[in-house]
C-alpha cells in the first residue's frame, strides 16, 4: 500500500512563501492523482488542490488560485505545494492523499492513503 509523507511545514510571516512536499513510498506514484487538503484548528478539513497523474493538469480551490501551485516530479515520487503570499488564515495542518478518477473531486470521501500532515503556521 502506498504511503505518503508530507514535509516542509513551519512558521512563516504573512506575505512569505513555503513549499510543501508529499513523498510516496512506491514507484507507482506516477499512476495516482494526488490531492492536497488542509485543516485549521476547530474547522473541517478542506480541499486545496489536486494534480493529475502526469502533472499536466491541476485543479485548485477557487479561494487559493493565484497563490498556490501544485506540481510533481514523478522521477522522485514527490509532489509539491508551492504557497506564496501566505496569510494568517492559511495556518493549518496540510495533508496529501491519493485521489481517483478525476482531479475535480474535492470531498474527502474520494481520497485515501492520507499522510500524517505537516503544520503550517503563518504569523501576522
Amino acid at each position: 500500500q502506498v504511503q505518503l509523507v508530507e514535509s516542509g511545514g513551519g512558521l512563516v510571516q504573512a506575505g512569505g512563501s513555503l513549499r510543501l512536499s508529499c513523498a510516496a513510498s512506491e514507484r507507482t506514484f506516477s499512476s495516482y492523482i494526488i490531492g492536497w487538503f488542509r485543516q485549521a484548528p476547530g474547522k473541517e478539513r478542506e480541499f486545496v488542490g489536486t494534480i493529475s497523474e502526469s502533472g499536466i493538469s491541476a485543479y485548485y480551490a477557487d479561494s487559493l488560485k493565484g497563490r498556490f501551485t501544485i506540481f510533481r516530479d514523478n522521477a522522485k515520487n514527490t509532489m509539491y505545494l508551492q504557497m506564496n503570499s501566505l496569510k494568517p488564515e492559511d495556518t493549518a495542518v496540510y495533508y496529501c492523499a491519493i485521489g481517483k478518477d478525476t482531479i475535480y473531486y474535492t470531498t474527502l470521501n474520494w481520497y485515501n492513503n492520507w499522510g500524517q500532515g505537516t503544520q503550517v503556521t503563518v504569523s501576522s
